[in-house]
């Protein structure tokens, strides 16, 4: 493998690039007119302008990413996260035209990208699941019959679903009919599939997903756990490894589980097996994502590994490096997407010129980064900048320099999701580990927000006012 393409932007394509070039592969970038002066584009040995600003006439045309793949002579395709990353079209593409896709096989993709079908699929290994259809909704009437039987409240699902979208809570019988039609309408305009089912609604859910990585002959392994509750609008915004709540024992069972998992659709590559565990500490199999996580650099530094590069052994066809038994938890690491959105304004994309953008630097902070001063932010993507990643011998180290960290990145233009990453890290229903996915909901509220900035203000001005008053008794001291 001696040139790789990554279908991708911002900060996952030079990631993978990073990767790339320390083992001495060449890199290709794709990009579009808003990506012109990316900083993907100039870290990559060559670079191809593929199409407009709109994703659907760039970054997803599939065909013309081979086109542009087969003129340079590239083996092998890395598709990121978002974008084709999940398309198993795409990956049969690559396959067609003898091109390498560093992720699973097509039929891994397809059997995980249904919900319906990933829970046929592990339904033989004994993996449990919220209690629920396990077919899509056809007659509405009965599907309110067995909603009753499983009781209220229950969640509508989107088969094909992905980032929230197409999912309601029903909380009571009489909402169940509305929701329903909602999602179902929902989720034919965001995935093109109207395909929903219902489970059990678990109350108090903790977000927890294992790291799995497979070779071609047979071995799978997890690499541990990472905790993924902190979230707005079903997306996750703050994710460490591993779990404060997580025993040993169910650390084990988890990981089992996941191995499992990735057997029932032989696995290829990296993927992540996303679990509900529920306040008895009970979990259940919720889905898996068929491609590197956003979350991924957790993982790599309390096991010290570069899953990129695993990924593209495993892609040449090599075995696994790693046994189970080599695997330890070392440390603990934390990670807040940076987002432009305001957190004041129900964490709205915020567009406009980065003014000033600097980053945070120093020991165990690492920023995977895809912006640069002076650019401007692009409305036709996903509004994430970075990610800013701290690691700690203990959990209150990492805690600890992440607020440390976000003090010393310094941003002007846009708003950012840096000043709730301060108040999660402060918060003692983070700091003591006891919370859930309701985090946002339970605590968090803009008000809350700007009382904490409105006093950290007050105590800046009495520090300045004591300061300068100090220094008025000093210059009158007689000589």
């Amino acid at each position: 493998m001696k040139k790789i393409l990554v279908a991708n932007r911002g900060e996952i394509a030079i990631r993978v690039m990073r990767t790339a070039k320390k083992m001495g592969i060449k890199t290709v970038a794709v990009y579009s007119t808003a990506d012109r002066h990316a900083p993907h584009v100039k870290y990559a040995d060559e670079a191809v302008l593929i199409g407009e600003a709109p994703s659907n006439q760039s970054y997803l045309l599939g065909d013309k990413i081979i086109e542009v793949a087969k003129s340079l002579n590239v083996d092998a395709i890395h598709p990121g996260y978002g974008f084709l990353s999940e398309n198993a079209h795409f990956a049969e593409l690559c396959e067609k035209n003898n091109i390498i896709f560093i992720g699973p096989k097509s039929k891994a993709i397809k059997i995980m990208g249904s919900k319906l079908a990933a829970k046929e699929a592990v339904k033989a290994y004994n993996i449990p699941m919220v209690p629920g259809t396990d077919e899509a909704i056809i007659d509405i009437a009965e599907a309110k019959i067995i909603a009753k039987n499983i009781g209220f409240p229950i969640l509508i699902k989107a088969s094909a679903g992905g980032g929230g979208k197409g999912m309601r809570v029903v909380e009571k019988e009489s909402e169940f009919e509305s929701q329903i039609n909602r999602a179902i309408s929902e989720a034919t305009s965001a995935f093109g599939d109207g395909s929903v089912f219902i489970e059990k609604y678990v109350t108090s859910p903790r977000h927890i997903e294992i790291q799995v990585m497979a070779d071609a002959h047979g071995n799978v392994i997890h690499l541990f756990e990472r905790e993924c509750s902190i979230q707005r609008r079903h997306q996750k915004v703050v994710e460490e490894a591993p779990s404060s709540v997580l025993t040993p024992e169910l650390r084990k069972k988890m990981g089992e589980a996941a191995i499992k998992v990735a057997k029932s659709c032989d696995y290829l590559g990296a993927g992540t097996v996303e679990f509900l565990l529920d306040e008895n500490l009970n979990f259940y199999f919720l889905e898996m994502n068929t491609r590197l996580q956003v979350e991924h650099p957790v993982t790599e530094l309390i096991t010290g590994t570069d899953l990129v590069e695993l990924q593209i052994r495993i892609a040449r066809g090599e075995i696994l490096p790693i046994k189970q038994e080599d695997l330890k938890i070392k440390g603990h690491a934390l990670e807040l997407r940076v987002y432009a959105e305001d957190p004041l304004n129900d964490f709205l994309p915020s567009v406009g010129n980065l003014e000033v953008y600097k980053l945070p630097v120093g020991k165990n902070i690492r920023v995977d980064n895809g912006f640069e001063e002076g650019m401007d932010i692009p409305i036709y993507y996903d509004p994430m900048l970075s990610k800013l990643i701290t690691y700690g011998d203990t959990r209150d180290e990492a805690i600890q320099l992440m607020i440390k960290a976000i003090e010393n990145y310094h941003i002007k233009g846009i708003q950012t999701t840096l000043p709730f990453g301060t108040f999660v890290c402060e918060h003692e229903a983070f700091k003591s580990g006891h919370f859930d996915t309701h985090f946002v909901k339970n605590y968090y509220s803009p008000e809350a927000l700007k009382a904490k900035h409105e006093n950290e203000a007050k105590i800046a001005a009495y520090l300045a006012v004591k300061q300068y008053i100090e220094d008025q008794k000093l210059l009158r001291l007689p000589n």
